[in-house]
């Protein structure tokens, strides 16, 4: 190399180490790459989408030609250095310990930390691009990849160790890892989206007892009393559809839908025996099934409200299709006369609650944050947390929330008055 030019030398010396930061690149991207991206841009035919997805499918190839790449070219850019140092200094020890600290140098600077700094800051576009380079290389080299990758499979063999491949279910990801680009995605999926897609993973960890009506708050007839009674209360109910029971409220025996009741009406008073014949039987839900799961048992057979029963068999209130819906999309419907004073908000930014108020309603639209693992109840949180049956003008604080007991009634406390969290921690 006596007779080429310092200059030249020091331009195929720049030509290499671009060329090992380019492998370094690749690397880097093609590892740092968003899988389901890719997918999706494979899906609506990315021609480089669908490269990149070839190459990954065969890592031991891929990795097999990047580094062959990369360790020729820094091997090749040592190599060059010694020969312009010997040229310049002739066998001078010290100016060929200098040149190799600075061929070093360069080479982490110029082919490694930077292009893989930068790789992965945008991995999508370098990987994308790299594919078309990439892909031809491989089958270029494929003999000595294949050669190499021979003597690495040997190796691994001896350490008995058997790598994987990656499979369709190793790639899917859990349902908290979902939630979490849910909530990371913020900037690209609208509010009320990303609300109704958390609420819908919410489903399968949310159960039938975390929204149900219970029963000392639902409106239903009693099929054996007289006539009379039987048709005032049809005429002043809230609902579409009523609960039917005889004698006592634990007996129920089934449904009436009120659109049936109404057509019935025409042709006169309606009676208990026209009740016997229009009604449905009642749609009972074990204690404790998963939102999700009785969404797809109400859409298989066709119900839209089930009694929820314990594990003793006893009725505890009931759930309908809206209460599933409205756990998905929020509220739709206007509460009926009996459920309106709930929560009522006074000046002083205190609230008025019932006792008998969900603990997920009240974390979701007063943002408390009140313990969901146990009692669904604001009146079972308090009598589990007093493990007494308190007295009014009681005052505790659960879960960094201030509230004193308004009303003690029937062994259950009726209503409570909460403190704004706001004001506890200035």
């Amino acid at each position: 190399m006596e007779d080429i030019p310092l200059y030249i030398l020091l331009i195929i010396l720049f030509v290499l180490l671009i060329l090992s930061g380019f492998f370094s690149l690749s690397e880097t991207s093609m590892m740092a790459i968003n899988r389901y991206r890719l997918k999706h841009l494979a899906k609506q035919g990315h021609r480089g989408a669908q490269l990149t997805i070839r190459l990954l499918d065969k890592t031991d190839r891929l990795l097999g030609v990047i580094l062959l790449g990369n360790n020729l070219l820094n091997t090749a850019s040592a190599t060059l250095v010694a020969v312009i140092i010997a040229l310049l200094f002739g066998q001078d020890e010290l100016a060929l310990l200098i040149g190799t600290i600075c061929v070093t140098f360069a080479i982490l600077i110029f082919s490694e930390i930077t292009p893989k700094v930068i790789a992965a800051a945008y991995p999508e576009r370098i990987a994308l691009f790299a594919s078309y380079i990439l892909t031809p290389l491989l089958k270029l080299l494929y003999p000595i990849v294949w050669f190499v990758n021979l003597f690495v499979s040997g190796l691994l063999m001896l350490m008995r160790l058997k790598p994987q491949k990656e499979t369709a279910a190793a790639q899917t990801i859990s349902t908290e890892e979902l939630r979490t680009l849910v909530l990371e995605g913020g900037h690209f999926i609208q509010t009320k989206h990303r609300s109704v897609l958390l609420n819908l993973l919410e489903l399968e960890t949310v159960t039938v007892d975390d929204v149900i009506v219970p029963r000392n708050q639902i409106e239903a007839i009693d099929i054996t009393a007289d006539d009379e009674t039987i048709q005032q209360q049809l005429l002043t109910c809230h609902h579409t559809r009523l609960p039917v029971y005889r004698e006592r409220m634990e007996n129920i025996v089934g449904v009436i839908h009120m659109r049936k009741v109404f057509n019935h009406m025409k042709g006169g008073p309606i009676t208990a025996a026209t009740l016997e014949k229009i009604m449905q039987q009642p749609y009972f839900i074990p204690s404790g099934t998963p939102l999700f799961t009785q969404l797809q048992l109400f859409q298989e057979n066709s119900k839209r409200i089930g009694m929820v029963v314990d594990e003793y068999g006893d009725w505890m209130g009931l759930v309908t299709l809206e209460d599933i819906l409205e756990e998905i999309i929020g509220e739709f419907t206007t509460p009926a006369p009996t459920q309106a004073g709930v929560y009522v908000r006074h000046e002083d930014g205190s609230y008025i609650v019932e006792g008998s108020a969900q603990l997920r309603d009240l974390n979701r639209k007063l943002g408390m944050q009140f313990p969901l693992d146990g009692p669904k109840t604001l009146n079972g949180l308090i009598l589990e947390y007093l493990k007494d049956i308190p007295e009014s003008g009681t005052g505790l604080n659960i879960a960094g929330c201030s509230m004193e007991i308004l009303q003690v009634k029937n062994q259950a406390v009726r209503t409570i008055k909460i403190h704004p969290v706001a004001a506890e921690t200035e």
